[in-house]
């Protein structure tokens, strides 16, 4: 109770923190109008094969990494984050309003690949700005990872309502209205961006940080190489999984549209909570001790997917998926920062880089085992590249006199 009221005094006492909450919840919503439900959108509503959505993912996710790294870089060395996040926003809006009422294949895969490239960015420089402004603050730097994860909670808290919302508009009215509430959401992030974000270029740190320590030079470093790789092949899974999950549960499981919404409300009811505790964990516990775990929570998650025989058994199961998103969206993230000091937007970005680099093994690994040998199979192969994630780490883990000092 002393975290969670220190937490709330932050919102008063640290200028900027309430707008980057209701932005982290807006951007929350807008993914969970989508994401979830992209697999059913692309072979269900737009006539796609599995191998002709995957490939559509794919175009668009390469598009994101280049579009959002050159945008990283230019939020730390050029240009304003408030510049960032607003056409990041209003090219999310653009995007989405495009996949509302568009129906070619090819027609769709522009869009996403150049709209929703721009927008890929806002993610990231939500949390950079995030750490810009708790860095500025009185808040001590080894209590910065839980107030982090105090703000990626309410990414998550967005995920306990938005999939059931999606799935009520689809069912009642139809994707075209889903699609049309995620753009309207990205309306209303700009608008607070353009009233309640302040303009201020990029710090004279963060332009010398960019020089001495360039990405390309970073990731020399072994140890955020191999974090990196882990990371991708993580994000392989969990894309794995999201495009999987909804036809499992259609299929097999012989379950419902409101099925889905369920399985994709549940685990950020478990998420909130255990992030906060997370936080509180990350000021205590190396880093890699953490993330090592939750990949080690990922392969037993992953297991009981490929074996369920009822919806039911995956509601139970989201309880495990909320424990290992808890560390890899929020720890993860102060993890990726703390490797380029005073590059919060290349640091963040390289996290999502990670998530993007991840996500086209990840469509591409759909469509190809989804398309032969089924929805179990593709848990199957979730819980081998799990695994091959844990065993990177241990082979590239750090001595312990490294991270504990490593920590914050």
């Amino acid at each position: 109770m002393f975290r969670l009221k220190l937490a709330f005094r932050a919102l008063v006492t640290v200028p900027g923190l309430l707008v980057v909450l209701f932005l982290s919840i807006l951007l929350g919503l807008a993914y969970s109008f989508v994401v979830p439900f992209m697999s059913m959108f692309g072979t269900r509503e737009v006539g796609m094969s599995h191998f002709e959505f995957g490939l559509f993912m794919t175009v668009t996710s390469v598009s994101g990494i280049v579009i959002s790294t050159i945008l990283a870089r230019s939020s730390d060395t050029h240009w304003s984050r408030k510049s960032v996040l607003f056409w990041g926003g209003a090219a999310g809006a653009l995007g989405y309003l495009g996949y509302a009422f568009v129906r070619n294949p090819l027609v769709l895969t522009a869009i996403g690949a150049l709209a929703l490239g721009v927008s890929s960015i806002t993610f990231g420089q939500i949390f950079a700005y995030a750490r810009d402004m708790l860095e500025a603050s009185v808040i001590e730097p080894r209590e910065i990872p839980f107030y982090m994860n105090f703000i990626r909670l309410f990414f998550a808290l967005a995920w306990t309502v938005g999939p059931a919302i999606a799935a009520y508009l689809m069912t009642r009215y139809s994707f075209r209205v889903t699609f049309s509430a995620a753009a309207s959401t990205y309306v209303v992030f700009c608008l607070l961006v353009a009233l309640f974000v302040p303009w201020r270029p990029p710090s004279e740190a963060g332009r010398r940080a960019a020089q001495a320590l360039p990405l390309s030079a970073a990731l020399k470093n072994r140890q955020l190489l191999a974090h990196l790789l882990a990371f991708c092949l993580y994000f392989c899974c969990s894309t794995m999984g999201m495009m999987n999950l909804p036809l499992l549960l259609l299929g097999e499981l012989h379950g419902a549209e409101r099925d889905v919404g369920i399985a994709y409300s549940l685990a950020p009811l478990f998420e909130l909570p255990l992030m906060f505790y997370v936080g509180i964990l990350a000021t205590r516990v190396a880093h890699e001790k953490i993330i090592v775990s939750a990949l080690g929570l990922g392969v037993v998650y992953y297991a009981g997917l490929s074996l369920a025989a009822a919806p039911l058994h995956v509601f139970f199961l989201q309880a495990l998926s909320a424990a290992v998103v808890a560390v890899m969206s929020g720890v993860a993230i102060t993890f990726f920062q703390n490797y380029l000091p005073d590059q919060a937007g290349t640091a963040t970005n390289l996290y999502s880089t990670a998530s993007r680099i991840g996500a086209i093994g990840g469509y591409l690994g759909f469509g190809v085992v989804g398309g032969a040998l089924g929805h179990r199979a593709v848990f199957g192969a979730t819980v081998g590249l799990c695994a091959l994630a844990v065993t990177i780490l241990l082979v590239f883990r750090r001595p312990a006199a490294v991270l504990t000092s490593k920590c914050v």
